[in-house]
């Protein structure tokens, strides 16, 4: 891709971006390429698993969610392959394939290192494929719209707080920035997909929308009381020993999300709902006069 011109302002020399318009060829090969280009080669199966003290692989180990990981991107690799087979645009095909791969290889990561640490899952992970790829993509890309922003902001402070060695870290840190890279092709294919839709369509994809934000909203809320097989960051920071001060975390999770999303291209659409009501909750917060 052609690098964007830059113009000096004060003796400093600044990124110079020509806007585009939302729906147009140009949007079009923007969000595909922040996964085409930026794409990362790592295979799971030659990761070189670092040996734990037996306290750290014990608390690996006594972590309550993998099963519901593994679910997790098993379920998001055969939903985004779904939408791809069933998609016309090359170039968005080619996308949405390797958006699936990726969570496919995130599948495999998790299963590589449970292999390597004696974690064991209970019962096999099936997941059967959509009948409707369109609807089915929808709530998965919203859904991981609301994980990842709080997964953003738990593995930072796992990281801080040396919950696990710098080498499994290390070995996490692409499979975290993939997350980011996804929800930023999601929300500009979601876009980019209405604008591309005839005038009397666009109203029937925006409920759509709107229908699979809710339902993934309602699922995330009922799971805040009883923790079901589509999300696991609620209980993330109480199986890490982390103290999760409402404020705090929350703007720990704003920082994050804004810094994985910062070196791609600033005129694409960036994930606006966590962000806004995050932003929302600590002022709240704030006014109630919750601890700090």
């Amino acid at each position: 891709m052609a690098q964007p011109a830059e113009e000096e302002q004060a003796g400093v020399l600044r990124p110079m971006h020509t806007p585009i318009a939302i729906g147009s060829e140009q949007h079009k090969h923007l969000f595909c390429a922040v996964l085409l280009d930026t794409f990362d080669p790592y295979r799971p199966a030659v990761i070189d698993w670092p040996k734990l003290a037996p306290e750290a692989e014990a608390r690996l180990r006594s972590l309550p969610f993998w099963g519901v990981a593994v679910e997790t991107e098993e379920n998001a690799g055969i939903r985004m392959q779904a939408l791809a087979d069933r998609t016309s645009d090359p170039l968005i095909r080619e996308a949405l394939a390797l958006n699936a791969f990726e969570e496919r290889r995130h599948r495999e990561v998790l299963g590589h290192m449970m292999r390597f640490y004696g974690i064991e899952l209970s019962g096999d992970i099936t997941v059967p494929p959509p009948r409707h790829a369109r609807w089915a993509f929808l709530r998965t890309g919203y859904g991981e719209c609301f994980d990842s922003f709080f997964a953003f902001g738990l593995f930072d402070m796992a990281r801080r707080a040396n919950f696990f060695p710098p080498e499994l870290v290390a070995v996490f840190e692409p499979v975290i920035q993939e997350e980011a890279r996804h929800n930023l092709f999601f929300v500009n294919w979601a876009a980019y997909t209405r604008a591309a839709l005839g005038w009397w369509r666009q109203p029937g994809f925006a409920v759509q929308r709107f229908a699979a934000l809710a339902a993934q909203a309602a699922n995330r809320l009922s799971s805040a009381k009883a923790v079901d097989g589509n999300n696991f960051t609620r209980t993330g920071g109480t199986a890490l020993g982390l103290d999760l001060d409402p404020r705090r975390f929350l703007a720990l999770c704003l920082a994050e999300n804004e810094r994985r999303l910062a070196p791609y291209d600033p005129r694409l659409l960036r994930p606006r709902l966590m962000p806004a009501a995050a932003r929302l909750a600590i002022r709240l917060l704030s006014r109630g006069g919750a601890p700090r």
